[in-house]
């Protein structure tokens, strides 16, 4: 194992780590509001606190709603609120499954364009011989990780 795969571990241990942890749903209200409202503080105060218009505040908060919230204007308003703001992407599984998740389709696509050719030559594999041979490109692909396993070819 090469210093490369070590460095991936690594990266991948912290990863999962982080994804066990977090189980977080983002509520209805969005966190910038519900967080607001657990504190008591009105919008009012919380303008007060960013330097913004009290009308400000609506706004920032139904942006983080629909997703045009800035990480920037995210961590302003948490600490605003003496929060801290946290950012994260997360996998939905593990590491190793989007890894193999990944493989598997790639192998799927091999397997299917090969097959293609080898059925116009009247040489087509049974389905039994075909998922072998798309888990043993997948399990490849998995451990050799080559250079152009994310591209989409």
């Amino acid at each position: 194992m090469g210093v490369k795969d070590v460095v991936q571990k690594q990266y991948q241990r912290l990863v999962d780590s982080a994804a066990s942890h977090t189980v977080l749903r983002t509520p209805p209200e969005g966190w910038l509001r519900t967080v607001r409202n657990a504190l008591g503080m009105s919008g009012s105060q919380l303008a007060k606190k960013l330097g913004v218009t009290r009308a400000r505040i609506p706004q920032i908060e139904q942006a983080e709603l629909s997703g045009a919230a800035t990480l920037k204007s995210m961590q302003a308003a948490a600490e605003a609120m003496g929060c801290r703001f946290v950012y994260a992407v997360l996998p939905v599984g593990t590491i190793q499954d989007a890894i193999a998740a990944h493989a598997l389709k790639k192998a799927q696509a091999l397997v299917r364009r090969a097959s293609t050719h080898m059925a116009l030559e009247d040489q087509a594999l049974s389905k039994d011989k075909m998922a072998a041979e798309v888990e043993r490109i997948a399990a490849n692909l998995v451990r050799e990780m080559p250079s152009d396993f994310w591209s989409d070819k």
